[in-house]
């Protein structure tokens, strides 16, 4: 007969729209679940559902084995840290496993396991890349990364949070990697969309019109993405049925005369142009698209 296991406690810090929703997936999964915020106001409607409040982040850490913390930023990651340690009185905190949630880059996030690691916490990070709504569903993807034991220790309860949870390794850093990365992917291309139904409006095209067009295009480069990316990793870069980056460059152009013809900023597009036009003049004018990520990585800015 296989033994259930009862659901096991977790507290929850930061009560931002994710950080409640990631509260409430717990207590839906039938774990005891405490929480705690700056503002105790934002949890009342977990609380209401039966959550615990702590009254201080050492209560909060001493509530649970897992803790999990979704904050602004790593400052307020340390902020919370350091007044635990003070609260303490001691040198070190309780012995729980922080699952940090919240978004920052790489080598912030190995100084916070390294900080986390001297006052005796063991440090899982992770990174949500679906929206809060999202979380509880299927259509939840995390990306963890730092030591596997501590993540397989933890899986079962992380798996209340629904969906996908990658494990990329033991570098703590690693899943933040992926996530600025996939954030530049995301908001650069927000940007570059409404830079195009900026453009479309001048010339009375409704952005509903251009969307399902757009949608195409979205659709193409979602196609592209998987041999760009393997061209990228195998150094081919001069592929015979791919645009030449001169071509490109020159498209670009035609693209800044029309977007300054009808008066809007050509600065998104003149970004793209800058770095385009710098590949070529380094001599890799007869190379295709993925040679921008290999140069780009070298440190070249594109600026004139």
């Amino acid at each position: 007969m296989t033994q259930q296991l009862s659901p096991a406690p977790v507290t929850v810090l930061g009560m931002g729209p994710m950080g409640r929703a990631i509260a409430a997936a717990f207590l839906t999964a039938g774990h005891p679940t405490t929480v705690w915020n700056r503002t105790a106001s934002k949890a009342g409607e977990l609380l209401a559902r039966g959550a615990v409040w702590a009254d201080s982040p050492l209560s909060a850490l001493d509530a649970a084995e897992m803790v999990i913390v979704c904050v602004i930023d790593a400052n307020a990651v340390d902020a919370i840290l350091d007044r635990a340690l003070a609260e303490s009185g001691r040198s070190r905190l309780p012995a729980t496993t922080l699952v940090n949630l919240t978004s920052e880059g790489p080598g912030r996030t190995r100084e916070l396991a390294a900080k986390a690691g001297d006052l005796g916490v063991r440090y899982l990070d992770g990174s949500i890349v679906t929206p809060a709504a999202a979380i509880g569903t299927q259509a939840t993807r995390i990306l963890y990364s730092g030591p596997a034991v501590l993540f397989d220790r933890h899986r079962h309860t992380l798996a209340a949070l629904g969906g996908a949870a990658v494990h990329l390794g033991d570098d703590p850093g690693r899943a933040a990697s992926f996530d600025v990365a996939l954030l530049n992917l995301f908001w650069t291309s927000i940007a570059g969309l409404m830079h195009s139904f900026a453009l479309a409006a001048r010339q009375n095209v409704p952005a509903t019109a251009l969307a399902p067009h757009a949608q195409q295009m979205a659709g193409l480069v979602a196609d592209l993405l998987p041999g760009l990316a393997a061209d990228i990793d195998a150094g081919r870069f001069s592929e015979a049925e791919s645009a030449l980056l001169t071509s490109v460059t020159a498209s670009l152009g035609h693209i800044i005369h029309a977007l300054e013809e009808d008066g809007v900023s050509p600065a998104v597009t003149q970004a793209a142009k800058n770095a385009v036009d710098a590949a070529v003049s380094a001599g890799h004018g007869g190379d295709s698209a993925a040679r921008l990520a290999e140069f780009l990585s070298r440190g070249h800015t594109g600026l004139p």
